[in-house]
């Protein structure tokens, strides 16, 4: 089978990469080349953006795909290029959207596929919203070979789940964690959450590659674990050798003083969401999420433990937080 991935390189992707190697996919990465990484054996790199349309025509001439995973497509014009790209090249198309396009705030705690889309707290998640209304009308209309992949928090050992953290320097909260500083947590930290190792959704997701049943579809992907915040943080301090000083404090106080957040909790975080994975199991029979937090965790820990160049801080979340725990202190 002949695939080929947009991106490639991110935290999912990547995992995504690795597996389909493993498996004897011809595998082909489009990408910049931007992140010098070795690729596994056998992957093919077409170094092109994707954004410069002759680029990635020149890139892509005499190529046919079995399959084409589109892992950095944010907004609309970019499915509209993909389209006009692959319609002829690919007999599937899989998007990676975002479980954060479900119902927010939801309306029922367990989600499936057929919960409506609807996100009036995060840009993001519209815009996915309506990159899957685009291509949805382009199958109905053409037969346009679609299949819609949406992760939740899917981590790998260069990151640490959780809910209000530095996403370019993951190691601030431990750091914080190690020097006995408090730890924000929205809430009560008793919503409930499942956050995915990248090599479990790789499992499913690449179960879904070439799968002609599940053209037309969407599918979400996650762990069956399924955990509070407040067992976030302690996992993360027990693998640490530490226990963290927590501390709650209303979304919408956190909200109301740093308003960008306002996605990324209300959006997505803020409230209870158990995705359920029926659908994933009975389209690729054996699908199995087996990491646990606690071993992922302990992983991503070592990661960054064996180099302390991985151990940068990210000064404007430490200010963040600060700012925040005065303000709830304060209120107290």
């Amino acid at each position: 089978m002949k695939v080929l991935f947009i991106g490639g390189t991110g935290v999912i992707s990547t995992a995504c990469t690795e597996l389909a190697a493993r498996s004897g996919i011809e595998l082909f990465l489009l990408n910049r080349g931007a992140r010098p990484a070795a690729l596994p054996a056998g992957v093919q790199l077409l170094r092109a953006d994707v954004q410069d349309a002759a680029q990635t025509t020149a890139a892509l001439s005499g190529h046919r795909f079995d399959a084409v995973a589109q892992f950095i497509a944010y907004k609309p014009a970019d499915i509209e290029r993909d389209i006009a790209l692959f319609c002829d090249i690919t007999c599937q198309y899989l998007f990676i959207s975002s479980a954060s396009a479900y119902q927010r705030p939801a309306a029922h705690y367990l989600v499936t596929e057929s919960t409506p889309l609807a996100n009036p707290f995060w840009e993001y998640s519209r815009n996915k919203i309506a990159c899957e209304e685009r291509l949805i009308a382009e199958y109905r209309a053409t037969g346009f070979p679609v299949t819609i992949v949406r992760p939740s928090l899917t981590y790998g050992r260069t990151m640490i789940p959780l809910a209000l953290s530095s996403w370019q320097h993951p190691w601030s909260v431990p750091d914080r964690m190690l020097r006995g500083l408090p730890i924000l947590v929205h809430g009560d930290g008793e919503s409930l959450w499942q956050s995915t190792h990248n090599t479990d959704f790789a499992k499913g997701f690449l179960g879904l590659v070439g799968h002609q049943q599940a053209i037309g579809h969407a599918f979400h992907i996650t762990t069956d674990e399924v955990l509070t915040w407040n067992q976030h943080y302690e996992g993360l301090g027990r693998v640490l050798g530490v226990k963290p000083k927590l501390v709650h404090m209303a979304s919408e106080s956190i909200c109301r003083i740093e308003p960008r957040l306002s996605g990324g909790l209300f959006g997505d975080k803020a409230s209870s969401v158990v995705l359920d994975n029926s659908k994933i199991k009975r389209f690729v029979p054996g699908y199995q999420a087996t990491t646990t937090l606690q071993e992922g965790l302990r992983e991503a820990v070592a990661w960054f433990g064996a180099d302390p160049g991985r151990q940068t801080i990210d000064p404007e979340f430490n200010a963040m937080c600060d700012r925040l725990l005065a303000a709830n202190a304060g209120q107290s």
